[in-house]
């Protein structure tokens, strides 16, 4: 029985104390999925998310002919222990110029920019294309980057649908912008070992990025012959149920990640929420959990240089102005900054733009606020797919909440609350 297209959250009532476990990273997962398949023999990846996302990157990486295993986790149903037998570098299966190899990506931005560098290690010719909104984001710096380097990638804009010529490792330097986006460079870094390429990264502040410092953290870490790697729960994840903390819950997330790698580790040290919050500089994904809380502020809170939400899974910074704004609260958009101002709010019926964060972002908000009601919350599939039902869990594993068909206001549990 699949997620309604509509659902509510009914606020909490009573106190809760909780210890929750959220699914693995996706930014590590798929990082590491490329690195094993860069490897030389066969690595197995403990507390792989298992999500739509991994599982485009997975399923690229099959169609490329490696042999990729996957097993259950016993201690989280949304993860997976996924076993990759890598080439040394080498990429078994590519196309021909009259019958390109096709790669679909979906809207994952970390498969579509991470295989587009990885692609060029092989030596065949591959399609690279995902849905319409992938085809929207950008991808210019990274292609002008791969051009540097001296391989062809053929696009009308510089957007996906791509062709892509592997040209196998070639020693040559590149210089690639991250003004877009961090995942250029990311995607650049995971192949340059293989390839033999130096990267140089341009943009503010470059090397302070905090996902091109996991990027570079983890190619340091990484068993590049092989062995075994433990995925870190993901932080992002976790801010929603950290979240409910500002609500006077006492909920915790177990194993929460200590290596330092995902800025999103950080979203616990802001609550109470400060007067200033940077995107660049303080959270990654879990500011957006950070903005839905700020009408519960005791003070106005400015969220800066949000620019890299607006070409994500959908233009987040409108998306979020519009949607609070549904709830009654007050925000003022100014360049690439939102302004919320404390304010009484209200239920409203909130558009998830197909956006996974933006359903969960907002079902938090239902723990507080009455008739707050999701539209397509299955979208939380491409990173989460059983947040609903950790919601809804009875205490200490999850936070106990009632979630309703809200057609038929039917109360939902267990199976039918899980995104597939």
């Amino acid at each position: 029985m699949p997620l309604p297209d509509l659902i509510e959250i009914v606020p909490l009532v009573q106190s809760v104390r909780a210890e929750i476990t959220v699914p693995g990273s996706k930014s590590i997962t798929n990082r590491s999925l490329i690195l094993a398949a860069l490897a030389d023999g066969e690595t197995v990846l403990r507390g792989a998310l298992w999500s739509e996302d991994t599982q485009v990157m997975m399923e690229c990486l099959r169609e490329l002919g490696f042999l990729v295993n996957v097993a259950d986790d016993s201690d989280e149903p949304c993860n997976r222990t996924i076993t990759v037998c890598g080439h040394a570098g080498k990429i078994p299966r590519g196309g021909t110029a009259e019958q390109p190899l096709e790669l679909f990506v979906g809207n994952a931005g970390t498969a579509a920019r991470f295989l587009a560098a990885f692609l060029c290690l092989g030596e065949g010719v591959y399609r690279l294309h995902g849905v319409p909104r992938m085809h929207e984001r950008p991808q210019a710096a990274l292609f002008t980057a791969l051009r540097q380097l001296g391989y062809r990638i053929d696009s009308e804009n510089d957007k996906l649908p791509a062709l892509i010529c592997g040209g196998g490792p070639r020693a040559s330097s590149c210089g690639v912008s991250v003004a877009e986006s961090s995942q250029f460079a990311s995607a650049l870094l995971l192949g340059a070992r293989v390839g033999r390429w130096k990267v140089e990264v341009e943009g503010a502040n470059a090397d302070e990025l905090p996902y091109v410092e996991m990027t570079r953290a983890l190619v340091k870490v990484f068993p590049a012959s092989g062995g075994e790697f433990q995925i870190e729960p993901d932080a992002s994840s976790g801010s929603y149920f950290w979240a409910a903390t500002m609500f006077g819950h006492d909920v915790r997330v177990e194993h929460w990640p200590k290596s330092g790698w995902q800025i999103d580790a950080e979203f616990p040290k802001f609550q109470p929420l400060p007067k200033s919050i940077s995107r660049q500089r303080d959270l990654g994904d879990s500011i957006m959990t950070a903005i839905v809380l700020a009408p519960f502020a005791k003070l106005p809170t400015q969220f800066t240089a949000l620019g890299r939400l607006r070409v994500q899974e959908c233009e987040r910074v409108a998306a979020l102005r519009t949607e609070l704004a549904k709830c009654g609260a007050k925000v003022i958009e100014e360049g690439d900054t939102l302004t919320v101002y404390p304010s009484p709010l209200h239920g409203a019926e909130i558009e998830t733009y197909n956006d996974h964060r933006m359903a969960m972002c907002f079902a938090v908000l239902g723990l507080k606020v009455p008739g707050i009601r999701i539209r397509n919350s299955a979208c939380v599939k491409k990173t989460f797919p059983n947040f609903f039902q950790k919601l809804a869990a009875p205490t200490p594993h999850g936070l106990g909440a009632t979630i309703l068909d809200a057609r038929t206001r039917q109360s939902l549990s267990g199976d039918a609350l899980f995104a597939d």
